[in-house]
């Protein structure tokens, strides 16, 4: 998984003066949680956007302004209500022999036949939460939908892997293809149109009761 470069300072003072004096400066205060002892520290807001503004997952290296080097991940994060402005991230500190908790994000690719047949492609899942060890977590889960017929699925039990532990139930559906509701109403056209033909038919071979009775006299 690809790694950003956080750089920060660390902070000697966590009390409620000290924490708005530096997002009055246009600083994140932040939390490093996993070794002997929360680690507290202070970056500039725009060091985050490739790592919060993105749908791809990454890792995390905290670089401090001490020489403090800290592999890590995000584990949480706050926006203001009103800017929408980053506030607070707690992250947590990897291990290469502990295992983390991260959400990877779902890709789809290739073009479901279910679809150019009318069906709708519903994306249940586009992030799955996964266990592993630091090395072994994925950037992404590539999902071919290239064989979705109308009323199939894709779950959780196909995207097994003896590197991770998937931490959602096997029959968890990912992506899956419906019958749309318009092409059933199509559908039950078609079948109405049918019948009307067969009936004409019926009604155009059928003899009247005029035409009857003069067979009857002959």
């Amino acid at each position: 998984m690809k790694s950003i470069t956080i750089k920060g300072s660390e902070r000697e003072s966590v009390g409620k003066k000290a924490t708005k004096a530096l997002r009055n400066a246009g600083k994140v205060p932040c939390v490093v949680y996993g070794g002997e002892k929360p680690l507290h520290f202070s970056a500039d807001e725009l060091s985050f956007k490739n790592l919060v503004y993105t749908p791809n997952a990454h890792t995390v290296v905290i670089e401090l302004d001490n020489g403090t080097k800290i592999d890590a991940v995000m584990q949480d994060i706050q926006f203001h209500p009103v800017s929408d402005s980053i506030i607070h991230i707690d992250f947590y500190q990897l291990f290469k022999d502990k295992e983390v908790t991260m959400e990877i994000p779902v890709r789809l690719e290739g073009s479901s036949p279910g679809v150019r047949n009318g069906g709708r492609l519903l994306f249940r899942k586009r992030t799955l939460t996964i266990k592993a060890l630091p090395d072994h977590l994925p950037d992404f889960f590539n999902v071919d939908i290239s064989k979705l017929k109308i009323g199939d699925n894709i779950n959780v039990e196909s995207l097994l892997n003896d590197d991770f532990t998937i931490l959602h139930p096997e029959s968890t559906v990912v992506v899956q293809v419906k019958t749309a509701r318009a092409a059933i109403v199509v559908d039950e056209e078609e079948e109405e149109g049918v019948e009307g033909i067969e009936g004409a038919e019926g009604a155009e071979g059928a003899e009247t009761p005029a035409e009857a009775a003069a067979e009857s006299n002959e």
